[in-house]
């Protein structure tokens, strides 16, 4: 069976470790379709990164409206299937985004069966001609795969009614993610990965770590429009010598961050237009032995399960009285980090989805 993946997620080298495992699976050729770069809004040129490319093939493909979520769509795609003629072409889009029926469009023509990958966790109607997009990739697609309960919850109130799979988009890799090494030391490192804006929180977990004692420090890696408001929010805290901006780094160079770490926070707040859709970051650190906290928006809770502490979205005291018992309680923080490690080994790793993956095709495409 010959599957081919499209997905512009697939420019994180380290996301492409699940293709390296589904090429593993004995009845599967897979090809990989990339856009050379993403632009994602906010955060700027996320180059492809070729990481991990054994057993499969790397193809990169010409995309326009770079940066448009709903918009962008790969010119010379019908070009590229006509020659590869997949059986399953996976689709690492949303139902309602060009991209998608451009591509089911070229895929259906071709005799592939289609899938898709929605996110979307907001209640939203869609103007034309996004909802024309969803109606007709919901007519065509074989299977729908949805990151988090409520995306599937969405797509059968939106009248998709194929069959549907709650599966994470990416796992991690738990040999790169690996525990981290005993830390020593008598300071507890807090720290934050991703994007610095509103929506994320990051002004909430450094009010919290204001409520705390010296031995608590932060660090933050990312970049975003909100960065300069937070170093002022730091300044005016008391806190510059307590935190520490890093800036972003490539996806390959987390886990090194996350070994600096003793505790992740993913301190998410909901916003009318979005909330968090799964929270890979919480994944990475808890296989990597970082205890980790996070507020109650969207998928989070589901994700960290009791691995981990959740908190109120927005609560400040609640987060900082997390943080608190985690830097009081070494034998907690302990406790936790192994459930996190136990938790991924059982749930998330690149291997485990790589094989429910496979099982999705094979539906697709019974031989």
């Amino acid at each position: 069976m010959h599957v081919v993946m499209l997905s512009k997620a697939l420019v994180a080298g380290a996301y492409q470790k699940k293709l390296e495992e589904l090429a593993r699976q004995p009845d599967l050729r897979l090809t990989a379709l990339v856009p050379p770069d993403w632009h994602e809004p906010g955060v700027g040129r996320m180059p492809l990164e070729p990481r991990f490319t054994a057993g499969y093939q790397l193809e990169v493909l010409p995309m326009l409206l770079n940066g448009q979520h709903h918009l962008h769509f790969y010119p010379t795609l019908g070009r590229v299937l006509a020659r590869l003629q997949p059986d399953v072409l996976h689709i690492d889009e949303e139902s309602f985004n060009l991209a998608t029926a451009h591509a089911m469009r070229a895929g259906v023509a071709l005799g592939a069966r289609c899938c898709f990958f929605n996110w979307a966790n907001i209640e939203r109607g869609y103007p034309p001609p996004f909802v024309w997009f969803e109606q007709y990739n919901f007519r065509h697609a074989g299977y729908a795969i949805a990151g988090n309960h409520e995306a599937a919850g969405i797509l059968r109130r939106r009248g998709y009614i194929g069959p549907l799979t709650v599966l994470p988009q990416f796992g991690v890799d738990p040999d790169l993610f690996a525990p981290r090494p005993p830390r020593t030391g008598g300071e507890l490192v807090v720290g934050y990965v991703g994007r610095l804006v509103a929506a994320k929180g990051v002004a909430d977990l450094l009010a919290a770590v204001a409520r705390l004692p010296d031995p608590v420090r932060l660090l933050l890696v990312g970049d975003g429009a909100l960065r300069p408001q937070l170093e002022q929010q730091a300044q005016h805290l008391g806190l510059a010598a307590r935190v520490q901006f890093a800036g972003a780094v490539p996806s390959t160079a987390v886990p090194a961050v996350l070994h600096k770490l003793d505790v992740l926070v993913l301190p998410s707040r909901t916003t009318p237009n979005w909330k968090e859709q799964f929270g890979r970051i919480l994944v990475e650190a808890m296989s990597c032995g970082v205890v980790v906290v996070g507020s109650d928006s969207g998928e989070i809770p589901n994700v960290i399960g009791a691995a981990g502490l959740v908190y109120p979205e927005g609560n400040i005291p609640a987060l900082g009285n997390a943080l608190r018992l985690l830097a009081q309680d070494e034998q907690l923080r302990a406790t936790l980090a192994q459930r996190g490690r136990e938790r991924v080994l059982e749930h998330y790793t690149q291997a485990a989805l790589a094989r429910q993956y496979a099982q999705i095709y094979r539906e697709l495409y019974p031989r």
